[in-house]
């Protein structure tokens, strides 16, 4: 797997903690300004200063050259859109916005789904699937389960729809490093590899993306933008856990309660 997992000591816990209630507070800060008519870039600008204003950083700007400080991906859009002045947000539209974040030098990861408008019961359906499927997956973990049971989980909720899962991009520890070890993938891989224990104090992220259709992937000219090879719907939903001795602590929870559309009292 490359590097070493990483656990965190109590000290390292906590500001895990610090950090991922801050991408949820920006999430929940931005909430309300989702709706049809709005630009992508206005989101990513409500939320770059959001953070900054805050004294933290968003950490998707300029790593590894991506150009904006979140990602906007709307309908066949699996992940990584770019937020753009001309993207107007419609009726209709389903979008993922995910937000990372570095306070005090550690990561916050998380995103979620919105329901711009009235989409319709086929969108609907794929959202609450893919939430489904995303705790389905967090529900496995605990010290002592193994890594592998994260996938089984959400391919028997996401298969038991016929949905593709997306393979071409996983979960990933996370940390002082933005992406490190282990690779927590959303479907039953059937490798040894990804089979290990998990244990107290390893932190990482689950965030299924799944397809209507074909599970395939392709990545636009800009080099980010991942859409769906037949054009048919894609979601995600993402937390950051943190492995306990008896299960799991969500680090991304909503502040305000919100977790998945329609986002009540937003």
């Amino acid at each position: 797997m490359g590097r070493k997992v990483t656990v965190k000591n109590n000290v390292e816990l906590n500001k895990m903690r610090i950090a991922g209630r801050f991408a949820a507070e920006v999430m929940d800060y931005v909430t309300p300004f989702i709706k049809a008519g709005v630009s992508t870039l206005e989101i990513d600008k409500l939320c770059h200063d959001y953070i900054v204003k805050h004294g933290h950083i968003p950490a998707p700007l300029n790593y590894k050259g991506f150009p904006k400080s979140v990602c906007t991906s709307i309908n066949e859009v699996v992940c990584h859109g770019i937020p753009d002045a001309k993207r107007l947000l419609k009726d209709g539209d389903i979008m993922n916005l995910d937000i990372t974040v570095i306070v005090d030098g550690y990561h916050g990861d998380h995103s979620r789904m919105f329901l711009i408008g009235q989409v319709s019961d086929e969108a609907r359906k794929l959202v609450d699937v893919t939430y489904e499927a995303m705790m389905a997956g967090i529900k496995t973990v605990k010290s002592g389960s193994y890594l592998s049971d994260i996938g089984k989980a959400i391919e028997a909720v996401a298969r038991k729809h016929g949905y593709g899962i997306v393979e071409d991009f996983c979960g990933h520890g996370i940390g002082r490093i933005f992406h490190e070890d282990p690779q927590v993938l959303h479907y039953d891989a059937g490798d040894s590899r990804f089979d290990m224990r998990l244990k107290k104090g390893m932190t990482f992220t689950i965030e299924p993306m799944i397809n209507i259709g074909s599970p395939g992937t392709e990545v636009l000219d800009d080099g980010w933008t991942a859409v769906t090879v037949d054009g048919k719907l894609s979601a995600q939903f993402e937390h950051t856990i943190a492995v306990t001795d008896n299960g799991y602590e969500i680090l991304t929870k909503s502040p305000k309660g919100w977790h998945k559309p329609p986002y009540s009292g937003a």
